[in-house]
């Protein structure tokens, strides 16, 4: 059986270009990057030199870039190293988990934070912040694409805005990164971007490795304590194998942005999404209607258990998601989709599609012969399939 892959957005596979930059590393240049010797230094310019591709990625200088052990880590550096009892925080209902948790955190810490909603095509609603910004707001968070919708925020509009109230701006980029130009500079698309989080492994670098872009002069309180690696910012002996796979990802991402990879990618998510909804009934795109990221589609099959549905796709060599990795078998419908305002039962019919540079042409036609009979086959055991279908009749 030939397996299909469409689940890039929990992770995407490492490109064997990635590989070969780590392997060295792993093997014949194992020195520690903060000693002195040859071997030392070899790994030290591996560092500096992946962090000069991070940083051309983003345009920013490589000064602002810290590198981290994945999206998680940044997005909670970002926040715990901001805020303090007193200070207002905003973010949204629809973040990712390693935000919200990290919000209700810092509750107990004295932290006010204050949750915005979601229209149902899943955007936030720039009035919806300015509305909500206090004189004690201090960092307002948002991300930029989220990981079950794939639905793009305003971010530039969205930041001028806490700018505006004197707050700063972070956003998690980990479902943009190597999908959207990322340009933090002063004339950039993000320039009122003050914070910014990656994950290695959402861009076909290794997991582990993850970047937190920190404007200059933006003050970060450390979360760990030891030496004093990344500027003093996150302490702990480099990744370098990790750090090296993160910057050749980064080169083989501005290239790919620059390509017609973008389109080509945004033309197979769309030969899937119109062929599901053409061939299945009561079906549709959750975020409809909004912007989103070129790989990412998520649709609701009515009475069809999402879990029910992707096992079975699986059976048949189709890897596809539920929605976030990270809520792997988690009961409640997702959070993401009941803050858009879909119910528990479509919410909990919904599978997503995330495909990546790899996936092909044939392969989506493959999944298009799969998915049909598998919806079918679930919804002829399904009670409220039969009532409906016995109403219309």
């Amino acid at each position: 059986m030939n397996r299909i892959y469409m689940d890039a957005n929990a992770t995407t596979p490492l490109l064997p270009e990635v590989f070969e930059a780590m392997r060295p590393f792993f093997l014949e240049h194992y020195g520690n990057a903060s000693s002195i010797h040859q071997q030392g230094q070899h790994a030290r310019a591996a560092v500096d030199h992946a962090r000069e591709s991070v940083a051309r990625l983003l345009h920013c200088r490589p000064s602002e870039v810290v590198f981290t052990s994945g999206g998680t880590e940044s997005d909670n550096l970002a926040l715990f190293g901001v805020l303090s009892p007193g200070d207002h925080l905003i973010t949204t209902s629809i973040e990712h988990h390693a935000v919200l948790h990290a919000a209700e955190s810092l509750t107990s810490r004295g932290v006010e934070v204050t949750f915005l909603p979601v229209t149902p095509a899943g955007l936030v609603e720039p009035a919806a912040l300015l509305a909500a910004l206090q004189p004690n707001t201090r960092l307002v968070s948002i991300m930029y694409a989220n990981n079950e919708t794939g639905v793009i925020q305003p971010i530039d509009a969205l930041a001028g805005i806490a700018h505006a109230g004197g707050a700063l701006f972070h956003t998690d980029a980990v479902q943009a990164g190597g999908k959207l130009p990322l340009d933090v500079s002063a004339h950039g698309f993000l320039k009122d971007v003050d914070l910014l989080s990656l994950s290695g492994h959402k861009i076909y670098a290794p997991k582990g490795i993850g970047v937190l872009y920190v404007r200059r002069n933006v003050r970060l309180a450390p979360m760990f304590h030891g030496g004093s690696h990344e500027r003093q910012r996150r302490p702990g002996t480099e990744n370098v194998a990790g750090i090296v796979g993160f910057g050749k990802a980064a080169e083989l991402s501005a290239e790919w942005l620059k390509s017609e990879g973008p389109a080509h990618l945004t033309a197979l998510r769309d030969r899937l999404e119109q062929g599901i909804l053409s061939q299945i009934e009561e079906t549709g795109v959750n975020g409809a209607g909004a912007q989103r990221v070129s790989n990412t589609t998520n649709i609701y099959f009515d009475h069809v258990e999402a879990e029910a549905l992707l096992i079975a796709l699986d059976l048949k060599g189709l890897s596809v998601s539920g929605g976030s990795a990270c809520q792997s078998g988690a009961t409640e419908p997702s959070h993401v989709l009941t803050a858009m305002g879909l119910g528990a039962a479509r919410a909990r019919a919904s599978i997503r599609f995330s495909l990546s540079k790899l996936t092909t042409e044939e392969e989506v036609d493959q999944a298009l012969a799969l998915i049909p009979a598998a919806v079918a086959h679930l919804r002829e055991l399904s009670p409220t399939y039969h009532k409906n279908v016995a109403t219309l009749v």
